[in-house]
């Protein structure tokens, strides 16, 4: 479960090119956020799902209008988004004028501010904790992979009673 007193929440990677249902699971510190959830498809490398959150209902609810807007970032708080930026291009790019897309992400980044956020732009954090190629753990669809050994590490480790 995530812990917003401790600063610790859920992420999720969420392969999004092949129907695979791969889903990596994590958690992640850092994010300040105190409710809702963060979601980008923008995520260097694999350009999968990439959802940040207090909350897993908020969590789904950011990953859903991700893949509805066939790509792009999302803000959602309390069920419902408050902010969002379409990227119909590969879930990269806009097609919008630029000043649509700038005020777009300022609603996104003053929404996850609104949410606690202390990150001056989470959506390029994310971006980098889905990147299996930099050091050192980093989270894909396929699991957490501790980049410096190249091997799938369990998130959690068993205790075994002698």
């Amino acid at each position: 479960m995530a812990d917003v007193e401790r600063d610790i929440l859920k992420i999720a990677v969420i392969e999004r090119h092949r129907a695979t249902g791969n889903v990596g699971l994590g958690f992640v510190r850092g994010f300040g956020l105190r409710c809702g959830a963060i979601a980008s498809s923008v995520a260097h490398v694999s350009h999968n799902i990439v959802v940040v959150g207090a909350d897993d209902g908020d969590m789904m609810a950011a990953a859903r209008e991700v893949a509805a807007m066939g790509g792009g970032l999302a803000a959602v708080e309390g069920g419902q988004v408050r902010a969002r930026l379409p990227l119909p291009i590969a879930g990269l790019m806009s097609d919008a004028p630029i000043e649509v897309v700038r005020r777009e992400m300022d609603e996104l980044l003053a929404a996850a501010r609104k949410m606690g956020c202390r990150l001056h732009d989470p959506f390029m954090t994310m971006s980098f904790l889905a990147l299996p190629v930099i050091p050192e753990l980093k989270l894909t669809d396929r699991g957490l992979v501790d980049v410096t050994q190249f091997k799938f590490v369990p998130l959690f480790e068993s205790s075994v009673d002698s």
